[in-house]
């Protein structure tokens, strides 16, 4: 997700408070993976502070640029904790395993929170990674035909934004609005027929041309050779349907004014940071820099939406 600088680029948080919350994915295997900005000979504690962070892509280079900066400037010794099942980093932080973790957004959170009765919180954002609508015959979406076929992933979390996506390009209209919990079933007026694929497939689909236009994750349109020119729409990261999908540190709730964590969350924003998660994201990552308190309080209303969607 994986998946934030300066205050050149720094803005508040957007006008959005009507957000949302669900659910990610996977299987599970943990391995430990410590990275250290410098060397203390005793494993970084040394006069100084270890903090350990859950992540799910621990390989990636600019880690290690952001443990080296952790340890020039905040004195503290990351090591980071890598996780192959996104089930896992919550509870870990919960149990004191982790001090913070960075894999998921306020969406994912919301929904930990509801089904696990817990409180962890959000202490900084730091990217939107934009859901595309492709199509390879259609340069805009106003171009393609009243009952065409368009596909959206048919697991939850994709489904509900790529809805919203199809909704902010006119395709459709979903009951009161939508939310992250809308399914096919919310859809109110439709200009185009909506079909649920597994979110591998929906790429192959576009290909074969079963389909006129499909909502396609990053990584599978990578996969599958989708051309950049061949996404004729994508969610706005400033909108409101966007909001709940930023990517954030999180803390259990006891710690949220903790000064280092608040500094490692910032650390993020700098700028030998941001451009390596451009090269490992392909520059699809949309930074963003909200005030913790911010962050908490869009955390609340897609919390409380995702209990009273548990409740329907």
């Amino acid at each position: 997700m994986s998946e934030p600088q300066l205050p050149a680029r720094k803005r508040s948080l957007w006008p959005w408070i009507a957000a949302i919350a669900a659910v990610v994915v996977v299987a599970a295997v943990v391995v430990v993976a410590v990275t250290r900005g410098g060397d203390d000979g005793d494993g970084g504690s040394a006069g100084g502070r270890t903090v350990r962070i859950g992540v799910t892509d621990a390989a990636q280079p600019y880690w290690k640029t952001y443990a080296d900066l952790a340890k020039q400037r905040l004195n503290v010794t990351v090591a980071f904790v890598n996780f192959n099942d996104y089930s896992q980093p919550n509870p870990a932080l919960k149990e004191k395993q982790l001090e913070l973790n960075e894999f998921q957004h306020v969406q994912y959170l919301a929904n930990y929170n509801a089904t696990a009765h817990d409180d962890l919180q959000p202490i900084g954002a730091t990217a939107v990674y934009p859901l595309p609508l492709y199509s390879l015959n259609y340069t805009t979406p106003a171009a393609i035909p009243a009952g065409a076929k368009v596909a959206v992933p048919n697991d939850a979390i994709n489904q509900a934004r790529g809805l919203l996506v199809l909704q902010a390009a006119g395709l459709v209209t979903l009951k009161n609005g939508g939310t992250a919990f809308s399914s096919t079933a919310d859809i109110a007026t439709k200009k185009v027929d909506v079909v649920t694929l597994d979110a591998s497939q929906t790429a192959g689909a576009l290909k074969s041309g079963s389909v006129a236009a499909a909502i396609v994750n990053n990584n599978y349109a990578t996969s599958a050779g989708l051309p950049k020119t061949a996404a004729v729409f994508q969610d706005d990261p400033a909108s409101a349907s966007a909001a709940p999908y930023v990517n954030i540190f999180v803390v259990r709730a006891a710690d949220k004014a903790d000064p280092t964590y608040l500094k490692l969350a910032e650390l993020y924003h700098d700028p030998a940071v941001e451009q390596g998660v451009q090269q490992s994201n392909g520059g699809t990552a949309v930074f963003r820099q909200v005030a913790p308190a911010e962050l908490q309080s869009l955390l609340k209303t897609v919390q409380d939406q995702a209990v009273a969607a548990g409740k329907k």
